[in-house]
């Protein structure tokens, strides 16, 4: 796969999710259609806000630590991400903020894969 292809994947490298006109709700990942408001909804694309603050978090270990937490930005909307910190610098209630970070590589072609982390605010 050549790495142009996942540049081109704007959910991937940026914070995009959606929002519903109707009841004014905010959805991460993006949503086709709005579960409050169902087929009467209108849903449109935004770009989230890149701050928040860490609502809970898990400590993931494998070969090293990896934090994961459940964030609350700045709209409201809730997400699921990866911490790019040490666990014992994690607390409930920590404000963060959006970056971008290498997430891996494949071994055969060498390519590396980029997204969306948080960070924690000092």
């Amino acid at each position: 796969m050549i790495p142009s292809f996942w540049r081109k994947i704007k959910y991937r490298y940026d914070l995009i999710g959606t929002h519903c006109k109707k009841c004014g709700r905010y959805y991460y990942p993006p949503r086709n259609l709005c579960p409050r408001c169902r087929r009467k909804g209108e849903i449109e694309e935004v770009k989230l806000p890149e701050k928040g603050k860490v609502l809970s978090y898990t400590v993931v270990y494998e070969r090293c630590p990896v934090v994961i937490a459940l964030i609350e930005l700045e709209n409201g909307t809730k997400i699921l991400s990866q911490l790019s910190c040490k666990p014992e610098e994690v607390k409930d209630g920590m404000e963060v903020v959006r970056v971008f970070r290498k997430y891996g590589e494949t071994s055969d072609d060498g390519i590396i894969y980029y997204g969306t982390k948080f960070v924690p605010c000092y």
